[in-house]
């Protein structure tokens, strides 16, 4: 990462949250708040405007909802990494969000000292999740297992690469890099290792490998 602060767009439809993000981001001097939002499809166009590095999204909002905003924006052209943010711990909601390709999910119950690390941590190309959110997805691929999951001996030593960056929380332009192949390489290997792994989203498959304790022995 370079020494340039990460730029912060916030959407979210509370006013009292988005000046709390504003004034806890100000004493960071790692983030620089560049613009609010205050529902989906006004947050969807200051995204392909200021190309922000982080989006924070709230995930229940009038008219365009947060997932519909999550689609739309990683439809783009863009590298944003999109954290959700919300009060919502159901399980629906996560995996809905999961699914769809967000970079994290942060309950917003959380202290704002914690808030700022795991901005921070996200900033810095990491997966965050809140505690409660990765016990539950930790469960959810323990039901998935035992329901038929492979084994990572199924995948290519490629493959097996691909999911250890995945595990670092690295998106597939910084994955290109690292291996020296092109983005599509990457995205066509992390599809193929889901299907093997009989999981759903990218994210899944970080926690899986955590869990799994295949990034810990070779991180």
């Amino acid at each position: 990462m370079s020494d340039a602060p990460q730029t912060l767009l916030v959407i979210d439809d509370h006013p009292l949250l988005r000046k709390g993000v504003s004034q806890l981001v100000a004493m960071e001097p790692e983030m620089r708040l560049v613009g609010e939002a205050a529902d989906g499809s006004e947050g969807l166009k200051l995204a392909r405007q200021l190309e922000p590095d982080l989006i924070l999204l709230d995930l229940q909002m009038k008219g365009m909802n947060g997932l519909e905003t999550l689609k739309a924006i990683k439809a783009l052209d863009t590298d944003s990494r999109v954290i959700m943010f919300t009060v919502s711990d159901s399980e629906d909601d996560i995996l809905a969000a999961l699914q769809a390709g967000a970079d994290g999910y942060l309950l917003k119950d959380m202290e704002p000292e914690e808030m700022l690390a795991n901005l921070r941590m996200a900033a810095r190309g990491r997966l965050v999740l809140s505690g409660p959110v990765t016990e539950l997805l930790a469960r959810s691929l323990r039901n998935e297992s035992s329901s038929g999951a492979l084994p990572a001996a199924d995948l290519t030593d490629r493959e097996h690469e691909i999911l250890l960056h995945i595990a670092e929380g690295r998106s597939n332009k910084l994955i290109a890099r690292a291996l020296d192949i092109t983005e599509g390489t990457v995205k066509v290997h992390v599809k193929h290792l889901l299907k093997k792994l009989n999981l759903r989203s990218r994210v899944e498959a970080a926690v899986w490998a955590v869990k799994s304790g295949i990034a810990q022995r070779h991180g």
